[in-house]
């Protein structure tokens, strides 16, 4: 995954089957997707991959437990057989975890047992655990930070967590790996039409030397997430409908003891009458989320104080050491795009979480909506829809069975977790920095990552900025974003000579870095 041999690719061919717009969830799983059918697929990403929305989960593949209350069915249905396949497919990211609900009457605990029930019987043969009521006790083992005074018990069940911004990278990987052409720093600046108006590829400038390049390709995807309404108005000046509604969720990451626990804390119904989760991830605790109509979208939202205060109340109402705004690591935010519903586009928690396919009389394909969880099952539904729309050659699909890169496919990964995200290309940072034990030099004193992680993401995944590295292929700005900020002159030394480029290069990123990376801090 070099962008030299990518740029390469791109030169060298003519036409393409596919266009694909995006490097989130949905635009990588139709990458993969069309790729792995055989199809001649590019995608251009406008930054990073993942950079919005698909980095900013709550990093959970579920079938979701408030979809289910909503009596979204077949939703929760198609997301639980999709955690299972996503279980199988990913077995290095994928992580089965124990979730606790805490009960504080009996009417809740039954309430939630039976529902949790229904959950389970949901899930088929892609079960990951049977759910089941416990005890005070029980759930005071388990969870020995949660509120003790009129707890009575809680129910134990299971789904899957992951890491978001690494999954989006191993399919990037995987769809070089089937033929596909993956570029980041590519931005689509216009449309190119034929005499009927219809589009026949796209004008893409590289964001890094400048240069444009006209594509042209038989068929054109756009899935852009919550920026989908900006390709829509590229493609018709005069489409004013709003057709995605961005939602806003944040996350705060506090210190392993404000939960306690290898299992998570899943709060019910918090004041808004939302579910709020407490989870392990990566030796933190995450809080979140919450749901706030945002105008308009960016690539960098800020969290509101409303919506840090409303996750530090909610989980202080559950924990016996409560965080305050001063434990906070990091906080980040996130934006969901949502279908516009046709009447009421301010109640962003009721609208539905399930994704819509449309086409524009210019040929375009766009995908909107959707979450994590059912991102293979939107690329395959995305692929086959413009086969037909676009009359191309009917190539079944085969994504279900795609193992993706990374997949262990049984054999035995590192315990540590540092590096049994990589998968099986664990094995290859192992033996570098065996090989050069300077390489095994730790970036910041209190965190595990290494220069060679960095040299690796460099020269193997594509990254291109000491943001690029600090966020995603690694994620110590979620986790700690001082810590993150003390890390990156290092980073950008390093990578400076990775990438050939001189001081103001590093200069400049050191700038740019520390002040993104001061949008992850709270002021106390």
């Amino acid at each position: 995954m070099n962008r030299e041999e990518q740029l390469l690719q791109l030169s060298n061919c003519d036409q393409w089957d596919f266009i694909v717009i995006g490097g989130g969830a949905s635009g990588l799983g139709a990458a993969v997707d069309a790729a792995s059918r055989g199809f001649k697929t590019v995608l251009f990403e406008g930054v990073d991959f993942a950079k919005g929305t698909s980095s900013r989960s709550t990093k959970l593949v579920h079938g979701g437990v408030r979809y289910l209350a909503q009596g979204d069915i077949g939703l929760v249905r198609e997301a639980l057989k999709e955690r299972g396949v996503l279980a199988q497919n990913a077995g290095h990211l994928f992580q089965n975890q124990e979730f606790v609900i805490p009960t504080y009457s009996h009417r809740q605990k039954w309430f939630y047992g039976i529902g949790l029930k229904v959950y389970d019987w949901l899930s088929l043969g892609w079960s990951l655990g049977r759910s089941r009521l416990m005890g005070r006790s029980q759930v005071s083992k388990l969870l020995p930070n949660i509120r003790k005074d009129g707890l009575n018990g809680g129910v134990l069940y299971r789904d899957g967590q992951f890491d978001d911004a690494r999954l989006a990278l191993n399919l990037a990987q995987t769809a070089i790996e089937a033929g596909g052409t993956v570029i980041n720093y590519m931005k689509v600046i216009d449309f190119l039409k034929d005499d009927d108006r219809k589009i026949c590829g796209v004008r893409v400038q590289d964001m890094e030397s400048g240069a444009q390049h006209e594509v042209r390709s038989r068929v054109v995807i756009n899935a852009t997430g919550v920026f989908s309404n900006k390709i829509l108005k590229m493609d018709d000046r005069k489409a004013n409908e709003i057709r995605v509604v961005p939602s806003q969720g944040i996350h705060l990451v506090v210190d392993a003891s404000f939960l306690g626990a290898d299992q998570a804390l899943m709060i019910p119904k918090t004041t808004d009458g939302r579910v709020l989760f407490a989870i392990p991830w990566h030796g933190r605790t995450l809080l979140g989320t919450t749901d706030t109509l945002i105008k308009k979208p960016s690539y960098e939202p800020e969290a509101r104080k409303e919506e840090i205060d409303f996750i530090l109340e909610n989980a202080g109402q559950y924990l016996e050491k409560a965080p305050q705004r001063s434990d906070v690591l990091s906080v980040f935010a996130g934006l969901r795009p949502l279908v516009a519903p046709k009447k009421d586009k301010e109640n962003t928690k009721e609208i539905s979480r399930g994704h819509k396919i449309l086409t524009s009389p210019s040929g375009l394909i766009t995908i909107l909506g959707g979450k994590w969880t059912t991102y293979r099952s939107m690329g395959r539904e995305l692929i086959d829809k413009a086969l037909h729309i676009h009359d191309l050659r009917r190539e079944p699909s085969n994504s279900r069975q795609i193992g993706i890169h990374g997949n262990p496919n049984g054999r035995e990964l590192p315990l540590d977790p540092r590096l049994r995200v990589y998968g099986q290309d664990a094995f290859s940072i192992q033996e570098m920095e065996k090989a050069e034990p300077e390489s095994a030099q730790r970036l910041h004193p209190y965190y595990p990552y290494t220069k060679a992680q960095l040299i690796w993401a460099v020269n193997r995944e594509m990254a291109r900025t000491v943001e690029d590295f600090l966020a995603r292929r690694i994620r110590l700005l979620f986790l700690d974003a001082e810590a993150a900020i003390q890390a990156a002159p290092l980073v950008s030394q390093i990578m400076a000579q990775q990438l050939n480029k001189e001081q103001d290069w590093v200069e400049q990123q050191l700038r740019d870095f520390t002040k993104l990376a001061k949008g992850y801090q709270l002021e106390h």
